[in-house]
């Protein structure tokens, strides 16, 4: 399947909708920036956004769901860099110049809403593997091992794990983010070399 399928699609809405969405997505972020996503309730999110329950579980299914519309902007922000931006993480670089340059940008990108994606990743079980994104990510990796690993999809699933938020979130303390950063491109670069 072509990565450009992949891509999250903008949802398209009714008015009313929109403004709903827009006032749970402003209550959920301010509340979990203020406590933390994993000490905010679903209630608490839709009373702060003057929405029903039903109306937020139908929307968002459940806090993995509303985590993820929290993060949807800017997972289409790398999505369109890896595929039409300039190299390395867009087309024009060899592989594994981009395979480098994707784990920079999404270590990056983890870094900075590290709670909010391990909300994603772990409110339901799964739920990493449900989300558009993931398959996104997934494919791109598995076309840039392409045949230098002797089963790029299985291998590109054993690197995504690496940088799986919740193991992010147990090993920063410890490895901190330039140590884990140079272990990721190292594991990528053995799994490219594995099929030689």
């Amino acid at each position: 399947m072509p990565l450009e399928l992949l891509r999250t699609p903008p949802p398209r809405e009714r008015a009313d909708a929109a403004r709903n969405r827009a006032a749970v997505l402003e209550a959920a972020a301010r509340l979990f920036a203020e406590r933390g996503a994993e000490a905010v309730s679903m209630d608490e999110v839709a009373a702060a956004a003057g929405v029903g329950k039903g109306t937020l579980f139908r929307r968002f299914g459940d806090k993995a769901g509303l985590a993820a519309a929290l993060l949807d902007a800017r997972e289409r922000e790398l999505q369109e860099a890896i595929l039409h931006g300039p190299p390395p993480l867009g087309p024009g670089a060899a592989p594994g110049e981009r395979l480098a340059a994707f784990i920079d940008a999404y270590f990056d990108y983890l870094l900075e809403h590290l709670a909010l994606v391990r909300t994603s990743e772990t409110a339901a079980a799964g739920a990493r593997y449900r989300i558009g994104a993931y398959r996104f990510w997934h494919r791109h990796v598995t076309i840039l091992l392409g045949d230098r690993a002797p089963d790029p999809e299985c291998s590109a699933h054993a690197l995504l794990a690496a940088m799986a938020a919740e193991h992010v979130t147990a090993l920063l303390p410890g490895l901190g983010a330039r140590r884990m950063r140079a272990g990721l491109r190292h594991l990528a670069r053995a799994l490219g070399e594995a099929g030689r």
